[in-house]
């Protein structure tokens, strides 16, 4: 975390919690969700307008990336100055690419060993990790099935439905928390 967020918390520590308004897609693509966006529907939902509007400033994602973290009940947040921003995920809190040989890294660029991966009913491949648990990249696909070829990756097939349970995460915090703001 930067060194002015965390003066930032400091200084101002009763700074509402924010709901709905960042959105965190399957590529590791962040978005604004404005009032607009959230009145189509949840960020996962599909429907034409939800996601909102993505991010392209590289100097606003590196912040953002750099500012992310989890809290006690799974809900991941961006945590901007002193206010903490909470994440809607379109599917889980980390995309992971493969580099050549296998070297796995985040969206947010951070290197992670894998435990093994995951095989949901649709066909979607994730990976538990040391950092934790998240979808591979769709555009690596094809790299990660040849770790699992080569049998550096055990695999397990879970439904699509029962992963936010078992590892912990929470796809829509604006859901859980009711989306009130408070801390």
């Amino acid at each position: 975390m930067d060194d002015i967020v965390k003066q930032a918390m400091a200084k101002w520590p009763h700074v509402p919690h924010c709901y709905g308004w960042l959105g965190l897609d399957a590529r590791g693509n962040w978005y604004m969700r404005d009032e607009r966006a959230q009145r189509q529907g949840a960020f996962a939902s599909g429907q034409p307008g939800a996601k909102g509007a993505e991010l392209k400033h590289d100097k606003l994602r590196a912040f953002i990336e750099r500012n992310y973290g989890v809290d006690d009940a799974g809900c991941w947040y961006f945590q901007n100055g002193p206010q903490r921003v909470y994440v809607e995920l379109e599917s889980t809190p980390w995309v992971w690419r493969l580099q050549p040989g296998g070297t796995v890294h985040s969206h947010t660029g951070l290197t992670t060993a894998v435990r093994k991966a995951v095989l949901d009913e649709h066909g979607h491949l994730y990976l538990d990790t040391q950092l934790g648990f998240g979808i591979v990249h769709s555009q690596d696909v094809w790299d990660a099935s040849e770790c699992m070829e080569r049998a550096h990756w055990t695999v397990e097939e879970q439904t699509q439905a029962e992963l936010p349970r078992i590892y912990g995460y929470c796809i829509s915090p604006q859901l859980q928390h009711g989306g009130t703001g408070e801390k």
